[in-house]
């Protein structure tokens, strides 16, 4: 695994420590099995983003703490200019840009999602709340709920997040989405 996953880890792990928890009880508060959790924060894993909001709305922290180690301090407003939200490289076909990260107290996540093209299995994830995705270049096979589904640019999507869902680049062609977490 990278080393930014290896770094969220530590600070997952740290945020576990600091509240005093063992791995159970985090694990239980975060909506996960313990042996799943502890895969996580062992860093060899990739860890859902969907873990990583969760964790940050339960134990009140932002998610800007565990993505980057820093505190989001913009409370009225938070401008996130072309390229330079908070990049998240979970897997080599997908990165991920934070875009509110800076902004505290958020009500949900947003973020860029490119998805390179490959010939992998869709991988799939679940998590609480709902999910809104919109395309903005390429086009996207979606499957959600035993239901795949094919959006192209400027087709957009809202749905109950802990259904199975998981994405991938159709085409030969990277896609580009928004991906807004509630």
């Amino acid at each position: 695994m990278n080393d930014q996953i290896r770094q969220i880890a530590e600070r997952l792990r740290g945020l576990r420590e600091a509240l005093e928890m063992n791995t159970e009880e985090f694990a239980t508060r975060a909506g996960v099995n313990q042996t799943e959790y502890e895969r996580y924060e062992s860093g060899n894993f990739d860890i859902p983003m969907s873990l990583l909001f969760g964790v940050a709305q339960t134990f009140g922290i932002d998610t800007t703490e565990l993505l980057a180690g820093e505190t989001a301090r913009a409370s009225v407003f938070f401008v996130t200019r072309k390229g330079t939200g908070i990049s998240v490289e979970r897997r080599k076909a997908y990165k991920y840009q934070a875009l509110g990260a800076g902004f505290t107290g958020n009500k949900s996540e947003v973020f860029e999602v490119t998805v390179e093209p490959g010939d992998k299995a869709i991988s799939l994830n679940s998590h609480t709340g709902q999910e809104f995705n919109y395309v903005l270049q390429g086009t996207m096979q979606l499957h959600i709920a035993g239901n795949d589904l094919v959006l192209y640019e400027g087709d957009s999507i809202y749905f109950d997040a802990s259904k199975p869902h998981g994405m991938k680049a159709l085409n030969g062609e990277k896609v580009v989405f928004l991906a807004v977490i509630l």
